[in-house]
């Protein structure tokens, strides 16, 4: 979601779903997207007030969506949250954010490929500014925690993808991804570490 613009419509999308803290907001809530037909036809999933039309001994009936499925008090701090950081984004414009991002996704992709012994997994030349990657002899874990050590947060392991690693016959990777604040520097910064943990090793 805040790397490249989506149309639920042209997609055809019945459902989309991201979450609140992948577009810099808070966590515990996010966005669910449903198509209008499919959501008259389905039944609540929880009850209680303001989703209620009317209810007596014989039988309930309640509200058309989206109220059907908002039963009780909503995360309203949550929403709040969420709203300003949709109207962030927005004012930042998403055309902007991803040329920004596609500018550092290049420049890591460039720089790591002159690291020795590091394979970059997945070549699409259509993606979003993430890098998962092996080093040749070194687990995954030991570069995460080394990089941890030095001040920089990556993800290390299976990312919620076994399958795709079996394809690519590893057992995790090092994943870099990156958001609108990064830097080149912070790349380079990186970088740097990166290939005295390769050196050291």
């Amino acid at each position: 979601m805040p790397h490249i613009a989506i149309d639920v419509q042209e997609l055809d999308s019945d459902f989309y779903v991201f979450s609140g803290h992948k577009v810099y907001g808070p966590t515990g809530i996010g966005v669910l997207y449903g198509r209008s037909n499919i959501l008259r036809n389905m039944p609540p999933w929880q009850c209680g007030g303001g989703m209620v039309a009317d209810v007596n001994f014989e039988q309930s009936t309640f509200v058309d969506p989206p109220r059907r499925f908002e039963a009780g008090t909503a995360n309203i701090a949550g929403i709040i949250g969420l709203g300003a950081a949709i109207t962030w984004l927005q004012e930042l414009g998403i055309k902007a954010i991803a040329q920004h991002e596609q500018k550092l996704l290049d420049y890591l992709t460039q720089q790591l490929s002159l690291l020795p012994a590091i394979y970059i997994l997945g070549q699409s030349p259509i993606k979003a500014a993430v890098v998962s990657f092996i080093a040749e002899g070194i687990p995954a874990r030991v570069i995460g925690l080394a990089l941890d050590k030095a001040g920089i947060a990556v993800q290390v392991g299976r990312h919620c993808a076994q399958p795709l690693m079996a394809f690519f016959g590893v057992n995790e990777t090092v994943r870099v991804s990156f958001a609108v604040y990064n830097t080149l520097d912070d790349i380079d910064f990186f970088i740097s570490a990166l290939n005295k943990i390769v050196k050291q090793y």
